[in-house]
């Protein structure tokens, strides 16, 4: 088992206790030694879980962890199992760990233990040939396009020479092994694209940009019809 499956596992076994429950007990059931229990504790307590007790005490999930059930067919729940494996194995980390998060809310909202059991699920996502991550600046470029402020970032084109951009991040795109960034460039005055794995260095500005996201999304849609081009543009721009 592995262990986002344990952690899944865990959650549904404190769940339907009513009292506190042993480490010895949990690793027990889930087949591993105390002493993971005590690292999955603290992870799920880092992911949001309401975890009451300590070691040689037991422990209880309190009220207010869980989402309303919900009427999930099985087709709707593999697909979302099956779309958070991908974040999970071609995200950045921030992202990676709230995908957990958001699995673990959404089995634990289901009332049969067999549907919540991330063991069940018959699809799965293999890794990719190249293994490709996203960097951890990737975090910052989502909160930037939220909060729609401005970014400087040291980029490096297929060339290999590097330059310093201010830019309005609107939009990252999700190709199959490569992100995009579209942005406002003010260095060109122009929609540009960057390839994150390309982005040496990022930061998030104090300073929000002048247009709203909505008007910025709508020009580049105009300008970038065809989404698969960024692949390219992204390299043959000019510097």
């Amino acid at each position: 088992m592995s262990r986002t499956s344990r952690l899944f596992e865990m959650l549904s076994v404190l769940r339907a206790k009513r009292t506190p429950v042993t480490a010895q007990d949990l690793a027990d059931e889930l087949g591993v030694s105390q002493r993971s229990v005590y690292r999955d504790i603290e992870t799920l307590r880092l992911l949001g879980a309401p975890l009451d007790g300590q070691a040689g005490v037991g422990f209880l999930l309190k009220e207010g962890f869980f989402l309303p059930h919900f009427a999930f067919s099985a087709d709707e729940l593999d697909a979302i199992r099956l779309g958070l494996e991908w974040v999970q194995q071609r995200a950045d980390p921030a992202l990676v760990q709230s995908g957990e998060s958001a699995m673990a809310k959404i089995l634990s909202a289901r009332s049969d233990k067999a549907a919540s059991s991330a063991t069940a699920v018959p699809l799965m996502i293999p890794a990719t040939a190249s293994e490709r991550t996203d960097p951890a600046h990737v975090a910052a470029m989502r909160d930037a396009i939220r909060r729609q402020m401005k970014m400087s970032i040291d980029y490096r084109d297929a060339e290999g020479s590097v330059t310093q951009r201010t830019i309005w991040p609107i939009a990252l795109v999700y190709f199959d092994d490569v992100r995009i960034l579209a942005s406002w460039c003010e260095h060109r005055a122009s929609f540009r694209h960057f390839r994150v794995d390309r982005v040496s260095a990022a930061s998030v500005l104090n300073e929000r940009y002048p247009e709203r996201r909505p008007v910025l999304i709508k020009r580049w849609r105009e300008q970038d019809r065809d989404w698969r081009s960024m692949l390219t543009v992204s390299d043959k721009q000019p510097r």
